[in-house]
């Protein structure tokens, strides 16, 4: 036990051994020193002492001395493969870039003293064996369940549709004596680019622990279950790809590390091997889907069916894991939807062709051949407002292991032109008050006369408009009332509140009645008329539509009601002078009364 005059002397620390590492790897040794004497900034001397002479120490590097090192260690030294790498003043770390088999044995790592008096030991001493690289890593031939064409051996060339799948096999061994973990992970570099950590892209892999990790942007494949990595039976592990994608291709690798866990606890990489299991190529969808249409120009009458091819080319090989949609559009940009037939086959036309203004026409979209096949949209009785420019547009979907669809292309064919050849209608109104003059509280009637000139049946729409104006900005029409092409009446909301009503008093003459007109009913009124024609598959079209001419209609005020007002202030002012007469001469009677 020492006493207060001779204290223990600085501790040198350095990790407990045995340490474990594979000849041909790196190896870095920490040593620092405690509770010393002197400047902050401490030299180490590395020495070795070999299992051959286990008494004889070999110098192997110095802080302070360049001609330290021994003979054997002195080019090594020099080359830089053994090196010693200053952390802080009092920690160093030796660092051998490759060992070798004779590096077995016990390292010393010695501190000089800078203590005012010497205390003894001021060194540390750790094992290092040196164990034969076991580690092996194969890339077997894929089995038949890989889809597409193998060419060449090393590495193996795979040439994949997207969304096909993508399975790779990678054979992990180890014969090690000592108790190891492995970890086996598949990347993926760009095609030709130098393989390295900062090239290549983890893919998934299995840690040490037997955990699962995917990097970067696989991960969110990983949880929904599109990639996937496995242990089959002793040795082999599965990488496999459920849809893969463009940005997927390059050339794969399997790294295979060997783990040893230190008498510290912690865990060092002991070996890592990598090779390369197949060169893949993914050729996208979008560069095979091609979308083309006919006939390139229609000409037709009103009331025809029009009818319209549309085809789709894909992927040459069969893939039933590409799902397509194809709709119609007309107009040009994004276009006007005709009709449209989803992934599952359910035809949906568009908001224009079913309302309650044109009723539900006859529009069909049929699939005629197998995907990704020929289509067929055709409408029953084309009116003149089909005219115009129609494109086909295919989008493919790949399903996903979710059972989600993910788009991946979408083709527009050439535009076709549509030509209708129609008979015109031609609508006129006229609007007029048949009594010019109207008084408040009475009935106020205005006529629209309409003429139609069509060879076909028109049938007509009206409505009936005031022209409102709100302080200094432009007049704005409000609707008053309207009559439907089948005769129904809707009824607004009059400015006064009053009642109205509307009727047909001739073949095309319909009337508007303000019932007890009140001053806020006054303004500039007129009639609309919309034209529609029926066709065969019962559906309307609107032919036009036209603006009257616009009525004043202003309650005039009655002459007994011009005359109410001055007699009701005539009789006023008369009692007021009568009743003021009267008190004053009752005043006048009562002081005489008094003097007397």
């Amino acid at each position: 036990v020492p006493s207060d005059t001779n204290p223990l002397p600085p501790p040198v620390h350095l990790p407990p051994g045995p340490l474990f590492r594979v000849e041909g790897t790196a190896i870095s040794i920490p040593c620092s020193v405690s509770e010393y004497e002197g400047p902050t900034l401490q030299h180490f001397e590395w020495f070795l002492y070999r299992p051959t002479a286990p008494e004889i120490s070999i110098g192997m590097i110095s802080t302070r001395d360049s001609s330290f090192p021994y003979a054997v260690f002195g080019p090594r030294v020099q080359s830089g493969e053994v090196s010693v790498q200053r952390l802080r003043g009092d920690a160093v770390e030796l660092r051998i870039a490759r060992l070798r088999a004779e590096d077995a044995g016990v390292y010393e790592c010695y501190t000089p003293t800078t203590d005012s008096m010497y205390h003894g030991n001021y060194s540390s001493k750790v094992v290092l064996k040196v164990i034969p690289d076991m580690l092996g890593v194969l890339a077997p031939t894929p089995r038949p369940l890989l889809r597409g064409r193998m060419a060449g051996t090393s590495p193996l060339q795979l040439s994949l549709s997207e969304g096909q799948e993508l399975q790779l096999t990678c054979t992990a061994q180890s014969q090690t004596q000592q108790h190891t973990h492995l970890s086996v992970s598949f990347g993926v570099s760009a095609p030709d680019a130098p393989v390295g950590r900062q090239t290549l892209q983890e893919v998934v892999g299995v840690r040490r622990d037997f955990t699962v990790e995917a990097g970067g942007h696989f991960a969110e494949r990983y949880r929904s279950g599109e990639l996937s990595v496995a242990k089959a039976g002793g040795e082999q592990y599965k990488l496999a790809i459920g849809r893969v994608r463009p940005g997927d291709a390059g050339t794969y690798h399997c790294t295979v590390g060997e783990w040893i866990q230190d008498p510290d606890g912690s865990w060092q990489l002991i070996a890592e091997k990598r090779a390369a299991l197949a060169q893949v190529t993914v050729q996208s969808i979008a560069s095979q889907l091609a979308v083309s249409a006919s006939p390139p120009e229609v000409r037709l009458s009103a009331g025809d069916a029009l009818e319209l091819l549309c085809n789709l080319s894909g992927p040459a090989a069969p893939a039933p894991h590409v799902a397509y949609a194809v709709s119609w559009e007309v107009g040009e940009g994004d276009g006007l939807l005709v009709a449209q037939l989803d992934t599952d086959g359910v035809a949906i036309v568009g908001e224009s062709y079913a309302n309650s203004q044109v009723g539900r026409r006859q529009v069909s979209l049929q699939k005629l051949t197998p995907a990704p096949g020929a289509y067929r949209l055709r409408i029953e009785s084309a009116q003149p407002g089909d005219a115009g420019t129609y494109r086909c547009v295919a989008r493919a979907y790949v399903h996903s292991p979710d059972a989600q669809l993910r788009e991946v292309a979408n083709s527009r064919s050439q535009g076709l032109k549509v030509h209708m050849k129609s008979e015109a209608v031609v609508v006129q109104a006229y609007a007029w008050l048949p009594v010019p003059a109207t008084y408040r509280g009475d009935t106020a009637e205005l006529l629209c006369n309409i003429s139609v000139e069509s060879t076909q049946a028109v049938h007509v729409a009206v409505s009936w408009w005031v022209e409102v104006t709100v302080g200094e900005e432009e007049p704005q029409g409000r609707m008053v009332a309207s009559l439907s092409r089948e005769g129904v009446a809707e009824l607004g909301q009059r400015a006064s509140g009053g009642d109205m009503s509307l009727d047909k008093v001739g073949p095309q003459c319909h009337r508007l009645r303000l019932h007890g007109v009140e001053p806020s009913d006054e303004g500039r009124y007129h009639c609309a008329v919309t034209s529609w024609v029926r066709y065969p598959d019962r559906s309307w079209y609107n032919a036009g539509a036209v603006k009257s001419n616009s009525v004043a209609v202003y309650p005039y005020a009655r002459a007994m009601d011009t005359l109410f007002i001055p007699l009701i202030v005539g009789i006023a002012s008369a009692l007021f002078t009568g009743i003021a007469i009267l008190a004053t001469i009752t005043c006048c009677f009562m002081r005489r009364l008094r003097k007397r």
